[in-house]
């Protein structure tokens, strides 16, 4: 079975969706009206801007989502058995399930960048990669540091896990973890703590936009970042998405439950190959590839 997966926020390139946009008049039609349903001219910082100008969130989660969505949809081979996206990318899935349509999907994870950008400004946060402990430590050291908040935050892959917390928790925790044998406990150039409870202000926001758009019945199912279980009931859809921004994201469970369901390939759609990466250290029989 054909999975396709779709990636988050860092993926984001300079020059990224320039050739799709020139090369194809589909995509040049929905990138134009990209433009349009935001208000200003996404497209010119995607294919002309830089890495610095690309990185601010409002601008990166947008810009990432429509290199995958619109590279998939105007692909002709293009025929999901089953989609998951990393974070951000989870709505990336969801277009191209067709669980939500292209205007829709581009309003919400707009509206998401915002209110993610409005919490990073209330609570000043950051994230930082955890290498070569195993999760159950992490959790512990997290667990124990009760005066900051600090939780995991994306499980990766076996050996990465990424953390995420107050600016105070995660230097105390980096050192933990370093304490712990980590090979590497470093902070990431990000502008907040994502998939933490200091995004309840973006979960709320967040979840009045999803409650008042239209979600369609899936194509095939979406393995979601919350409980890394394919589900094709809207419902579930809805609540799932409204969770993850304060949830973990459970990539490496998604991928094995994804394996376990008959997943033989995973065809990632977007910028980068970063997903690709994570698969092959969470299931090296896995094959992977990219959509282009």
């Amino acid at each position: 079975m054909k999975a396709y997966v779709f990636p988050g926020q860092g993926a984001q390139y300079p020059g990224m969706g320039k050739e799709l946009y020139e090369n194809n008049g589909e995509a040049k039609k929905l990138f134009d009206q990209a433009n349009e349903i935001l208000g200003f001219e996404i497209t010119k910082i995607m294919f002309e801007g830089t890495a610095d100008e690309l990185k601010e969130t409002r601008v990166t989660q947008p810009a990432v989502f429509l290199h995958s969505v619109i590279n998939a949809i105007v692909h002709p081979d293009f025929k999901p058995e089953m989609v998951a996206g990393h974070s951000l990318g989870e709505f990336s899935a969801l277009v191209a399930n067709g669980t939500l349509s292209f205007e829709d999907g581009l309003k919400l994870v707009y509206k998401r960048a915002l209110a993610m950008q409005k919490a990073c400004e209330i609570n000043p946060s950051t994230m930082a990669a955890v290498l070569g402990l195993d999760d159950e430590v992490v959790e512990k050291i997290c667990a124990e540091i009760e005066e900051e908040v600090v939780v995991p935050a994306n499980y990766n892959c076996p050996g990465q896990l990424v953390i995420s917390g107050s600016n105070k928790g995660i230097e105390i925790a980096c050192e933990k973890m370093k304490e712990a044998g980590a090979k590497r406990a470093l902070p990431l150039p990000v502008g907040g703590a994502f998939h933490s409870p200091l995004m309840e202000p973006a979960r709320e926001e967040l979840a009045q936009a999803i409650k008042e758009t239209k979600f369609n019945k899936p194509k095939c199912p979406v393995y979601q970042n919350v409980n890394a279980q394919g589900s094709i009931d809207i419902e579930a859809i809805k609540e799932n998405l409204i969770a993850q921004l304060t949830a973990p994201v459970k990539w490496t469970q998604s991928v094995h439950q994804m394996v376990q369901d008959g997943a033989s390939i995973f065809i990632e759609s977007g910028p980068g190959k970063v997903l690709q990466g994570l698969v092959k250290k969470i299931n090296r029989e896995s094959e992977v590839a990219q959509l282009s």
